[in-house]
């Protein structure tokens, strides 16, 4: 299906169908045909950008009931935003006409959990600070998820590149929250 056309609205709407079936428990298939594949081979053309969690319960095609080429998934441990994912956005929006960013945040966030309770070593402390950032003294982690969902889109509606498209492609900023416990997606 060609998807580089998709207005954000377009694009929007078709991830709540699909999650909705996903959400329904119905049967999905991924069609992994050799037509699919050797149309991949030749370019992608993903009708949105998810940004999300590194949580292996949380996986994006099968959560918007998608295929093969067309989501451009971007994934980090409590999605906090840095040069490399906004480079990463950036190349989605200017080069492969994608019109449609989500920041996906996710109930059970182990990184929110650990910003709001815990004291992190190593590395994993520049996730949490961010984290930390984003939430303030929030203390309920659901809150905390969705400050921290909406922070990582203020972060990438900064991007002078993303601006532009805003202004002159109709791109779209939006932030969501995956249920663990229903499999439903609410956009904030």
């Amino acid at each position: 299906m060609e998807t580089k056309q998709l207005t954000a609205s377009e694009a929007k709407q078709r991830l709540l169908l699909g999650n909705a079936r996903y959400a329904a428990a119905e049967d999905l298939t991924v069609d992994t045909s050799a037509q699919v594949l050797a149309k991949a081979v030749q370019g992608q053309q993903p009708y949105a950008v998810i940004v999300t969690c590194s949580d292996s319960r949380v996986v994006p095609e099968l959560i918007f009931s998608a295929g093969i080429g067309e989501l451009f998934v971007i994934r980090i441990a409590g999605n906090v935003m840095d040069s490399h994912q906004l480079g990463s956005i950036e190349y989605a929006a200017a080069h492969l006409g994608t019109r449609l960013v989500v920041v996906l945040g996710h109930t059970g966030c182990g990184a929110v959990h650990a910003a709001i309770h815990h004291g992190p070593e190593g590395h994993i402390q520049f996730i949490t600070d961010e984290i930390r950032k984003a939430i303030g003294t929030e203390q309920d982690d659901y809150r905390a998820c969705c400050l921290n969902v909406q922070h990582s889109c203020g972060i990438i509606e900064q991007s002078l590149l993303i601006r532009r498209d805003e202004a002159e492609a109709g791109l779209q900023v939006l932030g969501a929250v995956y249920h663990l416990e229903t499999g439903a997606v609410e956009f904030l």
